[in-house]
This record gives C-alpha cells, structure tokens and sequence, in this order.
C-alpha cells in the first residue's frame, strides 16, 4: 500500500487554495471601453489611476461627453462636441486635454499615427502636462503600444510612469502586472537586446527577470536558483518584494509528484492525434531525467479506448497511485470528467468545453488548443495594425459560427465593426459569394443599367465595395484558404491585408503554400521555432499532421512542473510550446500565440 507523501498532501492543498482564490479574482467586472488603466491595457481592468483630479474647466461638460462618446466609439459625435470649444477661451490645460481626446478620436479612426504624433508633441513641449492628463496619454500611449505588438516599448511606458504615479498599492500593484504581462510577450531576442542596451538598474531588473523566464526548459531546481539569485541581486527592486506572475510560488518546491497518469485514446479513431501528444509529453518527461535534477516519477500512459467511461479510467488511474491525471483529449471526454463528483486527483484536462463546470475543491484544469482563442487574437492584430471596417469570410455551420462570434466579440470590444460577410457551403460558392460581399454584383447592375440607358457598349471595371480595410479569412484548413485569398485579387480586393488562423496552415512544407503569401496570422511558437523541424523526425510515423499536438503534450509536462505557480491565477503567465500561457477564472488555460505570416510560401515570425 502506498503510503500518504508529503508531497501530495502539499499539492492538493496547493490546488484546492488557488481554485477558491481564482473563483474570487472571477468575481470582478471589467468596463468595456478602449482607454486602458494601470492595469493589463488589453484586458481593461478596473484598477484605479493615481487619484488626481483633473484641472477645472468652464468646458469640463463637453470633455466629459466627448469621453462618454468615445467609450461607445463614436469618434464623430466626440469630434462634433469638441469642435463647439472655441479655441480663443481655452487655457493651456483645455488644449492639454483636447490634445489627447483629439488623439484618441483619430485613432478610433484608425489614423495611429496622427494619434501618436498629438501625444508626442504634447509630452516634449515646453508646457509641462497636467498631472492627471499626463497619466491619460500615456496611459494610452501603452494602450496603443501593446495592441500594436510593441510590447517591450509599453512595459517600459508602465516602468517609467511608476516614478510619478500615487504610491496607492493598488494602483503600483496594477501597474507592476501590467509591466510583468508585457515583458513575457516580447521575445527572448528582444529582452536580450534590450538588457544588453539598458542602463537604467530598475529597468535592467526587470528584464533580467524576464529572460530568465525565457528559459523554458529549466529544471525547477535550476529555476529556483535563478530567481534566488535574481533576488538577492536586486534587493531593492519593485519586484523583489513580491515576484510577478505567481514566481514566488516557485522559490518553495514541494517534493516531486510520484505518479503521473497519463489517459489518452491510443487505440481508437483518435489515435494518431493521441500519439502525438504522448509523444510531445515524454519528449520533456526524458529530457529532465539525464540531468538528475528532476526525480523521475513512475508514469502510467492508459489507453482511454480500454474503458467504457472515462471515469472509469480516471478512477483505476486513482487507484494505481496516481496523485496527477494528464488528460482526457475528447472533448465529451473532458465534460463528463468535470462533472465527475468526489474527483480525488487533480485533473490537467487536454481539451477544452464550452460550459462552466462545477467547482470542485480539487483542481480541475483545461488546456487546449482552441481555435476561438486565435480568432480573438487576430482580431487584436487586425486592429493593432490600424484597421477598423473587415470584411469576414467563413464557412456556413458550427464551427464558422463558434469563430465568428469569438472574433466579433473581441473585435467590437476594441471598436472594430464588420462591413461585410461572405459565407460559403463550399468550393462552388467561393467567389459568388466573396463578390457578393464586395457589392461587385451592385456595380455591374449599375453598369448593366448605364448601357441600357446609353443604348451602347461602355468600356467598364468593376468596383467593389470601399469602406472595407482589411479581410478575415477564417477557413478550416490550407486548401480552403489557398483557393479563397487569391480570389481576393480576382475580385479588385488584393492589396487588402489579410488575417487567419493557424488553421489555414498545416505545419508541413508545402509549394502550394505560394497562394498564402502576404496573409498575417497567429501560430504557436514551437511550429515557428527551429526545433519543431528536428522534433518531426523523432515523432511516431503518421502523427507528424498533428505538430502542434505534440506542442500540446510537451506544454502538458511544462505546467505540470509548474502546477504551483496556477495559484498566482489571472497574473500567471508560463511561456509554452503552445504560446503564452495564463489562467482564467474558470481555470482554462488560454494561449496567446505568436504574429506570422507568409512570405515565399514560407511562414516567417512577424
């Protein structure tokens, strides 16, 4: 019989106090305006700016409905209200003030770089600003530095305004979150350089503790050591204190798990796809080993298709020892589970569902790879980039649905708005329907109804529709998208930037791949990384389809060698395989993945 370990008794209390502690984080509410707080600058939290007021003003009216204006996006009703201000009253406070609604007007309108030139000016002219409106523009300044993709420029917008902003803990709480949340972003070859350029010490602390967050393959011991040692160097610094992002979770190590289960369908229709995963785990689970600072915990690897319910497995699983349930992969598999009741294992599901499952006081997490998450983040890119009228372009059912409505979602929250759809069944409604959504079919009635009128042959080019800026392409896979984006050009809409998912790429080297070139995208990091081509030809021969699976496992042995640092909640971020890793209050993992595109049939990093 296996006696009761220390460490296990430590990890369920370790589970079971950052559930009850995310539940609570959950419990808040976030306004759904574009200004940014101290806090994350996409995430728009609540958190309080420094509590200075703003200046008195006889026009104090009109700003603030200029303000409430601009939180429902209507830049012209905000523009028409600030154009009654007559310029010859102002004083240089007004013109402070009118300067930075001015900039947030045009980049509603997605004119950024007009937005950051008014604020720029303002900031190194010889008026010093008003405090409170000083902490307005660059607030927003990091707004648009981060949405931008500029996120090492943001951090250190956030660093240098602690140095003005209240000494409120709230408020110097948000922002070292913010701070954090932006420097694990950027890239280990961007903080690198950065330190490598950097004189300032603050600053130089916090991106040394950042590169060392870059390590992901590291022991945990050799992680412990690294921010011991990242501590005792910068006694001084705003982190030191209180490390960011969970860290500190890091510095007491319970002793290792014992028994790690391992439940996937080996044997069924899911097989291929399962293999990967397993593959992808015991790629991280064998490369600890030889340097013996990990102790290796007895692995059972259960063949889901051997059970007749997943709780039976995840029972047996129970049984044997097992202080660690990795799995399942089907998603009806992840549901059931979750609503298993009495579940004494924690649980790392490898899917993910749609409804909220009950709270248990053992953890229950989902990791996925879910679509809907990359359809959000390329909305993000889309408008970071300046674009602000889409036209959408998906595919009729479920899954068109379930992604249109995650990217609508995010896309209207930044004040983005779809100007056209074009929804296709299959290959023989491609370009009917893609002109329809260009209003081609309009200009050639319109030209059909001229030469009717002249009683003659006129010379006549198509036009489409002008008030789209940029194109969502949201197709299921490769052959979708390689028909469908060099229609665009076909129908007078090629020089639009276009945006996908990593669904319309398959991982693998493909000629065809040409008809992609120019398309923006987000991909997990590993597929861009070096060593995907090398993991490949190590991979179970006819898995080799499902790369980012294997990205999934080896992410799946990542955070199980982080399970502590979950208790950090909403404020974790674990750089994976699979991208940037944080917690909701739900605990799912979501995943922020890295900018591409192709260029030469080729995907490169953006």
């Amino acid at each position: 019989m296996r006696p009761d370990l220390p460490s296990h008794q430590k990890f369920l209390k370790v589970c079971s106090l950052f559930v009850v502690s995310l539940y609570l984080h959950g419990c808040g509410s976030a306004p759904q305006v574009p200004e940014p707080s101290t806090a994350l600058p996409e995430s728009q939290t609540t958190a309080a700016l420094n509590p200075v007021q703003l200046p008195p003003s006889q026009f104090s009216s009109q700003f603030n409905k200029a303000e409430q204006d601009l939180q429902r996006f209507n830049w012209m009703a905000a523009s028409n209200t600030l154009a009654e201000i007559p310029a010859e009253l102002t004083s240089e406070t007004d013109q402070q003030y009118l300067d930075y609604l001015q900039a947030r007007i045009h980049y509603q309108k997605g004119h950024q770089q007009e937005a950051s030139r008014l604020l720029l000016a303002r900031e190194s002219s010889f008026e010093p600003l008003d405090p409170a409106i000083r902490i307005k523009a660059n607030n927003f300044q990091r707004y648009m530095l981060s949405l931008s993709g500029k996120n090492l420029q943001s951090a250190r917008q956030g660093e240098q305004m602690l140095s003005y902003l209240s000494s409120d803990d709230n408020t110097v709480s948000a922002m070292h979150r913010s701070i954090w949340s932006e420097l694990q972003k950027a890239s280990s070859e961007e903080l690198q350089q950065a330190l490598n350029e950097a004189t300032e010490p603050r600053w130089q602390g916090w991106l040394s503790l950042s590169v060392i967050m870059t390590h992901q393959g590291e022991s945990p011991l050799d992680l412990q050591r690294d921010l011991t040692r990242w501590r005792d160097e910068n006694p001084d610094h705003p982190g030191a204190n209180s490390l960011p992002g969970g860290l500190d979770h890091l510095l007491e190590l319970p002793e290792p798990l014992q028994n790690v289960a391992l439940i996937l369908p080996l044997s069924g229709r899911l097989a291929p796809a399962a293999k990967a995963v397993r593959d992808g785990y015991l790629s991280r689970y064998y490369a600890t080993q030889p340097q013996g600072q990990l102790a290796t915990h007895e692995l059972q690897i259960i063949d889901r298709d051997r059970y007749s319910s997943i709780e039976q497995a995840y029972t047996n699983a129970s049984a044997a020892g097992a202080q660690l349930v990795i799995g399942p992969l089907n998603k009806n598999d992840v549901a059931n589970l979750g609503k298993m009741p009495d579940r004494p294992v924690p649980v790392l599901a490898l899917n993910r569902v749609d409804e909220i499952l009950p709270i248990d006081e053992m953890a229950f997490i989902q990791l996925a790879l879910a679509p809907e998450d990359e359809a959000q983040q390329i909305a993000q890119l889309a408008f970071g980039q300046g674009n602000r009228r889409a036209m959408l372009i998906r595919p009729r059912g479920n899954w068109g649905d379930k992604m249109e409505q995650a990217l609508l979602e995010r896309w209207t929250a930044l004040g983005g708005t779809i100007a056209a759809t074009a929804r296709y069944s299959g290959q023989e409604d491609y370009s009917s329907s893609t002109a329809a959504a260009l209003s081609l079919p309009a200009s050639e009635q319109r030209a059909g109804d001229m030469r009717r009128l002249l009683g003659t042959k006129i010379e006549f080019t198509a036009r489409r529709r002008q008030d789209v800026d940029s194109v969502f392409l949201l197709s299921r896979n490769s052959a979708e998208a390689r028909s469908l984006k060099p229609l665009l050009a076909y129908h007078y809409a090629g020089k639009l930037p276009v945006y996908a998912t990593s669904s319309i790429y398959r991982g693998t080297t493909d000629s065809r791949n040409k008809d992609l070139n120019g398309v923006k995208l987000v991909e997990t990091p590993w597929i861009l990384s070096p060593e995907s081509r090398g993991a490949r030809a190590s991979m179970t021969p006819g898995t080799d389809a499902y790369t980012r699976l294997y990205a999934l496992g080896a992410d799946a042995f990542l955070l199980q060698s982080r399970f502590s640092q979950l208790q950090a909640g909403a404020d974790v971020f674990i750089r994976g395989n699979t991208g940037l890793l944080s917690l909701d209050p739900q605990l799912r993992i979501r995943r922020q993945l890295q900018p591409a595109t192709f260029d030469g049939g080729v995907i490169k990093p953006q």
